[in-house]
């Protein structure tokens, strides 16, 4: 969930023990310990050098590797995936990432005799949209507002506002809309608590 900080600044205030202010601290403490926990996920991480943003929802992840590698935007939201930090992963803002999603910066060369790890970064732009069991490989940049499909398997970079289907990945003819204005986070639980 968004920083502690963020919340209690940014929260909706109702008249003192009208309806709603029951309603909004009910929902609040309902949803505190989780708040809590993820919180802490996100203190952990930064406190080993990921650049997280205040607003990004960082939910159940398994992020193995150089923490200092990833870098996480504004109202980002990463479900419960896998991420390995061989290399830089940068996730811009106000991107969705969905559960079961892998994000791989390094693989092994075949044509190694040591087969030796081969890494490369990953670049993921604003409002782009990881759908669930994606996966995502080394060197791989996805395009601002681009979709990456159910269960895709991106070898290649994804162009702006494209969408990608399939195993490999593979641009549709359809485009998704250049005017993006939404915010993934919004329709967590615990955030509509606070600021709804």
């Amino acid at each position: 969930m968004a920083n502690l900080n963020y919340l209690w600044t940014n929260r909706s205030k109702s008249n003192f023990l009208s309806k709603s202010f029951f309603i909004s601290w009910a929902k609040r403490i309902l949803t505190l310990r989780m708040l809590l926990k993820n919180n802490k996920r996100r203190k952990k991480l930064t406190s080993k050098g990921s650049k997280i943003a205040d607003t990004a929802e960082i939910g159940i992840a398994n992020i193995d590797g150089k923490k200092i590698n990833l870098t996480v935007g504004e109202f980002s939201f990463i479900g419960k995936v896998e991420i390995a930090l061989h290399d830089k992963v940068s996730i811009g803002n106000f991107v969705c990432i969905n559960d079961g999603a892998i994000l791989l910066s390094a693989s092994h060369d075949v044509s190694d005799p040591l087969w030796q790890h081969k890494k490369s970064p990953i670049l993921i732009g604003d409002y782009a949209w990881i759908a669930t069991n994606s996966i995502i490989l080394p060197g791989v940049k996805i395009g601002k507002g681009a979709v990456v499909g159910a269960g895709a398997v991106v070898s290649k970079d994804v162009e702006d506002y494209s969408i990608v289907i399939g195993n490999p990945a593979k641009a549709i003819q359809k485009r998704r809309t250049v005017i993006l204005n939404y915010n993934p986070c919004e329709f967590l639980a615990a955030n509509n608590a606070w600021l709804k």
